[in-house]
C-alpha cells in the first residue's frame, strides 16, 4: 500500500483552540483556516493572482456543480482541477451532499442514492456514493468529502435518525470506492441534526472507520447559534484530537471565533464574497454596508488598519459610487476586501493560540467585531 501524502501536525494549543498544519500533495496549510469558496471553480470576480494576494492557502470547489459544468471528465483531462483553473495551492471538494438538501424539490432519496434533476437544464441524473467519489476523484482535490444527506432544519427526530442510517452506509461505500487515497484524503461527514446522540452515534461510528479527518456537516441550515455551538463543543471530546475538524459553510467572523474556540481547524463559507458582491462588507468593526448614503463623501480606505489592495488604493466614497454606477469592480474590490479581513483574522488566530493567548485575543475581537463601529 502506498503511505498517503496527507498529514496533520498540532504545533500548539491555548484552551481547545489549536495551531497546526497540514501537508497535501499540493502544499501546506496552516491552521486554523478559512477556505474561500469557488463553486464551480471560480472564487466570484476573483482571479488566483488575487487570492494569493489576499493569502488563500486552500480553495474550496463543489462536485455537483463541476460535475454539471464543465463535467469531471473534462476537468481530468485537464489534468484536474487546480491545472484547470491555474490554482497551483490545495484544493477540497465538497460531495454534493448539501444540494441533496437545498434542491429538494429536484430530488428523491432512495437507499441506493440521489436521482435529481439538474438546475441548469431540467435533465436527470444518479448520485450514488460510488459516483460521488468517482467525480472526486477525477476533480483531483487534496480533500475530498464523503456522500451523505444534510438533513434540513427542522426536522423530526425520525427522519434525522433514518437519514443518519442511511448516510452511515453510504460513507462506508465512499470509503470501499476511493481509488486514490494516497493523494486524495477522504473525510468522514458528522451528522445527527440538532441531536446530541444522534451527533455522537455518527462520530463514533465515523472514528471506526479511521478517516485521516473529520467534517462536522448539517450546521448553519438555519438552527440556533446555540445549537451549532454546544454540538461543536460536544463533538470536540469526540473526534480525534490528532486529526483535522472542518466545519462545513461557517460562517460569520464571530461564527469562526467560536468554532476554533471549540476545537475546529477547518472553515469555509461563501458568505463574505456573495455578501461583498452585494455591498454587505465585513471588517473587524463589524459589518459595513458600503451603499449608504453616508459615505458618499467618505475619503477614508474601507478598514483603516487593513493592508489589503483595496484599502491600500481606494476610499469608501469611491466603492460606493462603483455600487450606484452598478460597475463590476465593486464586486472585485469589495470581495478582495472581505476575503483579506477573514484570512487575516484567522493568522491573527494561530498567532494568539500560539502565543497562548487565544482567551483574551477572541474576547477582545468579538468585542470589536460586535461594536458595529463602522
Amino acid at each position: 500500500m502506498v503511505e498517503s501524502i496527507f498529514d496533520f501536525t498540532i504545533e500548539a494549543e491555548s484552551g481547545n483552540a489549536r495551531a497546526g498544519r497540514i501537508s497535501t500533495p499540493h502544499g501546506e496549510i496552516e491552521t486554523p483556516i478559512f477556505m474561500p469558496v469557488g463553486t464551480a471553480g471560480s472564487v466570484k470576480t476573483l482571479a488566483p493572482d488575487d487570492l494569493n494576494a489576499v493569502g488563500a492557502q486552500i480553495i474550496l470547489g463543489n462536485t455537483y456543480h463541476l460535475y454539471l459544468r464543465p463535467g469531471h471528465e473534462l476537468i481530468s483531462k485537464a489534468g484536474g482541477l487546480q491545472r484547470f483553473m491555474s490554482w497551483n495551492k490545495p484544493m477540497l471538494t465538497d460531495s454534493g451532499g448539501f444540494q441533496v438538501m437545498s434542491l429538494a424539490g429536484l430530488r428523491k432519496i432512495t437507499d441506493e442514492g440521489v436521482r435529481f434533476q439538474s438546475h441548469l437544464d431540467g435533465s436527470y441524473h444518479m448520485f450514488t456514493p460510488e459516483r460521488a467519489i468517482e467525480v472526486q476523484n477525477a476533480i483531483g482535490a487534496d480533500i475530498v468529502m464523503a456522500f451523505g444527506e444534510c438533513p434540513p432544519y427542522p426536522a423530526t427526530r425520525t427522519y434525522v435518525e433514518n437519514s443518519l442510517q442511511r448516510t452511515l452506509h453510504w460513507v462506508r461505500r465512499c470509503k470501499s470506492a476511493h481509488k486514490k487515497p494516497e493523494t486524495q484524503a477522504l473525510f468522514g461527514i458528522v451528522q445527527g441534526g440538532v441531536y446530541d446522540d444522534l451527533r455522537k452515534i455518527s462520530a463514533e461510528k465515523l472514528i471506526e472507520l479511521d478517516f485521516p479527518g473529520y467534517s462536522i456537516g448539517g450546521l448553519a441550515v438555519g438552527e440556533p447559534k446555540e445549537d451549532m455551538y454546544r454540538l461543536t463543543a460536544l463533538l470536540n471530546g469526540i473526534l480525534p484530537r490528532r486529526k483535522p475538524r472542518y466545519l462545513m459553510g461557517v460562517g460569520t467572523p464571530q461564527d469562526l471565533l467560536e468554532g476554533i474556540h471549540r476545537g475546529i481547524d477547518m472553515f469555509d463559507c461563501v458568505m463574505p464574497t456573495r455578501n461583498a458582491r452585494k455591498g454587505s462588507i465585513f471588517t473587524r468593526n463589524g459589518r459595513m454596508v458600503i451603499k449608504a448614503a453616508r459615505y458618499k463623501e467618505d475619503q477614508r480606505p474601507i478598514d483603516e488598519e487593513c493592508t489589503c489592495y483595496t484599502c491600500r488604493t481606494f476610499s469608501r466614497a469611491y466603492i460606493r459610487h462603483l455600487f450606484a454606477a452598478e460597475e463590476l469592480l465593486a464586486m472585485r474590490l469589495a470581495s478582495i476586501h472581505s476575503l483579506h479581513f477573514y484570512l487575516a483574522l484567522m493568522r491573527e488566530a494561530r498567532v494568539a493560540i500560539r502565543e497562548n493567548r487565544w482567551e483574551s485575543f477572541r474576547n477582545a475581537t468579538l468585542e470589536r467585531l460586535n461594536s458595529e463601529n463602522v
